[in-house]
């Protein structure tokens, strides 16, 4: 494997979404989901953001299923590690599970296939041996 050149997420609480991470790794999209009012919710966070228990959350195994709620395609990136993938879409994805995270659209034509409302399913991309992305393809 080349070396992967391009900047990586900083997780600001690494400990907090190590799970997530150490998931990814294995091609398991998890996320968090509180014990006491069942609530899935994205980002994670020390409280469940609807009855606001502390610590009352595990992370959850979810079926990665998605639809595209909304995109924005990128021409210029900000950074010119990115400049060789442009065009690409930044998203946002809403999971079956009723979240929404930020992610990639990848693996059809950049902008003609993307359509809001398009079915996708979780992929998963090792770009390094500690570092695996999700992002999402057409289901």
């Amino acid at each position: 494997m080349a070396e992967y050149r391009k900047p990586l997420p900083r997780a600001e609480d690494y400990p907090l979404t190590e799970p997530f991470w150490e998931a990814t790794k294995r091609h398991e999209l998890v996320i968090p989901r509180c014990k006491r009012c069942n609530l899935y919710f994205w980002y994670p966070r020390q409280e469940c953001p609807n009855c606001y228990q502390r610590d009352q959350w595990e992370w959850t195994p979810v079926s990665g299923r998605a639809h595209l709620h909304t995109f924005t395609v990128v021409r210029q990136p900000q950074n010119p590690a990115f400049a060789d993938d442009v065009p690409y879409a930044y998203a946002i994805v809403q999971l079956e599970e009723g979240v929404r995270m930020i992610s990639n659209v990848v693996g059809c034509a950049i902008p003609d296939d993307l359509k809001v409302d398009m079915p996708l399913m979780a992929t998963f991309d090792d770009v390094t041996p500690e570092c695996t992305l999700v992002k999402f393809k057409p289901a």
